[in-house]
């Protein structure tokens, strides 16, 4: 269990897994309020 490949794909599972939480927390938590929407924007 105490192979390099062991550690970097815990290490590449840990930083999918941030990556995911961090998105979803920008997309749709409290940051989300600020960001714009371009095709409301340009409504015809």
């Amino acid at each position: 269990m105490e192979t390099p490949a062991f550690f970097s794909t815990v290490f590449i599972a840990c930083l999918l897994l941030s990556i995911t939480g961090y998105s979803i927390y920008v997309g749709f938590g409290p940051p989300s309020q600020d960001l714009r929407d371009p095709f409301e924007e340009h409504e015809d």
